[in-house]
C-alpha cells in the first residue's frame, strides 16, 4: 500500500529540523561541516550518496550517523567479493506448507541502505543496485516489488588503486547524486576524538531526532523550491560545457543535470530560501558532477611537461567560464 503524499512544511520548521539533524551528526563527526551539509542535502533531495576515501577516516561513521538521526528503517550491506545479487535484493524461496514460492526481501528494502565498501564486490553484484537506485523497485523472478519511501543509498568506497577493489561501472556512478571525500581531520579534531572515544563510541548515544513522516515532509519542502527557467538554463549550460570540453572524454548526462537542480533545491531550502540561485548550483557542481565524468588521457598526469587538471579543477573551471543567464542571479 502506498503512503499518502507528504505535504511541504513551513520553512521555519524545515530549518529547525535540519539544524537538529546536523547537530546530532556533529556529535559523532568532528570538523567536517561541509561533508555533513552535502550528506543532508542529498538525503533531502531524494538522492544517493557515495563517500570515497582511504580507510579509517569516518566514511561509515558518517553514513551510520545520518541514518541514526532519522527514526526509519535502516539496513547495512557489507560488500565483499563473494556477495551475490540475491544477497542484496532478496530471493524467492519455496514454501513447503503452501506449495508456493515466497519472496524473502533483501536488505535493500529499507528507507536508508548503507553500502559499506561497495567497490569490493564484483561488478555483477554492484549492478544489483541499478534498478533500485533509479526506479526505486526490485524485480525478482519476473515480479516487481516497490521499495520504501523515502529510499536512499549511502555507500562508501575505498580509492580504486587500493588492493581488492573494483571500479564502479559508469552506470552505477551516474546513479549517485553526489560523491564526497572525508579527508583527514585537523589536529584539534583528532585530539578531541582521542579523548572522547577512548572507552565508547559516540554512535551508542545517538538517538533519532526526526521521524520518517517528518523526513517525507522535509523532502516535499525541498522539492517545492522554485527553480526559474534562467536557473534551469544555467544548469543545462554547465552540463553541455562538460560534453564539449577537450579534457573530458565523457561529459555529464541528462540525469546529472536533473540531479544537480534537485540538489540545488535542497541546498536553497537549507539556506532558508524558497528559490534556487546560481550559487546553489556552483557550490554543488563538483560533488554532483565530478564522479560522472571520464577524463581524457592526460588529465591529472604529467605528460611531456604538461600537468593535467584534476576532474574537480575541470568542473570548477567550467562553472567559472559558463555565463549566468540574465535573471538567474535573483531567482527569477
Amino acid at each position: 500500500m502506498s503512503l499518502p503524499v507528504a505535504e511541504p512544511m513551513p520553512i521555519e520548521r524545515f530549518l529547525e529540523l535540519s539544524a537538529r539533524i546536523v547537530a546530532t551528526i556533529e556529535t559523532v563527526i568532528d570538523g567536517k561541516p561541509e561533508a555533513i551539509q552535502v550528506a543532508l542535502t542529498v538525503l533531502l533531495a531524494e538522492g544517493h550518496l557515495l563517500i570515497e576515501d582511504v580507510p579509517g577516516v569516518g566514511k561509515t561513521m558518517l553514513a551510520r550517523a545520518l541514518a541514526r538521526s532519522v527514526d526509519c528503517s535502516v539496513s547495512r550491506i557489507q560488500f565483499t567479493p563473494d556477495l551475490l545479487p540475491a544477497d542484496i535484493t532478496g530471493v524467492s524461496v519455496f514454501n513447503q506448507s503452501d506449495r508456493e514460492f515466497e519472496f524473502k526481501p533483501g536488505p535493500v528494502f529499507a528507507n536508508i541502505v548503507i553500502g559499506d565498501e561497495i567497490n569490493r564486490a564484483s561488478p555483477k553484484t554492484q549492478s544489483a543496485l541499478l534498478e533500485s537506485m533509479e526506479e526505486r523497485q526490485v524485480t525478482v523472478d519476473g515480479r516487481t516489488y516497490l521499495l520504501a519511501n523515502p529510499f536512499t543509498v549511502v555507500a562508501t568506497q575505498n580509492p580504486i588503486e587500493m588492493e581488492g577493489t573494483y571500479a564502479l561501472p559508469e552506470a552505477q556512478r551516474d546513479r549517485f547524486m553526489a560523491r564526497i571525500s572525508m579527508g583527514y581531520p585537523d589536529p584539534s579534531s583528532e585530539i578531541e576524538m582521542l579523548r572522547t572515544r577512548a572507552t565508547s563510541s559516540p554512535l551508542d548515544a545517538l538517538k533519532p531526532v526526526i521521524g520518517a513522516t517528518e523526513l517525507r515532509s522535509m523532502i516535499a519542502t525541498a522539492r517545492a523550491v522554485f527553480a526559474s527557467p534562467a536557473v534551469e538554463q544555467y544548469a543545462v549550460a554547465i552540463a553541455q560545457a562538460t560534453r564539449r570540453d577537450s579534457e573530458l572524454r565523457l561529459g555529464a548526462s541528462p540525469r546529472a543535470t536533473l540531479q544537480l537542480v534537485r540538489a540545488a533545491k535542497a541546498r536553497a531550502a537549507l539556506a532558508g530560501r524558497e528559490f534556487v540561485l546560481p550559487d546553489d548550483l556552483n557550490s554543488l557542481a563538483v560533488a554532483v558532477l565530478s564522479h560522472r565524468l571520464i577524463p581524457s588521457g592526460r588529465v591529472g598526469v604529467t605528460v611531456g611537461g604538461y600537468s593535467g587538471e584534476t576532474i574537480a579543477e575541470i568542473v570548477t573551471r567550467i562553472v567559472a567560464e559558463t555565463p549566468v543567464p540574465l535573471g538567474a542571479r535573483n531567482g527569477n
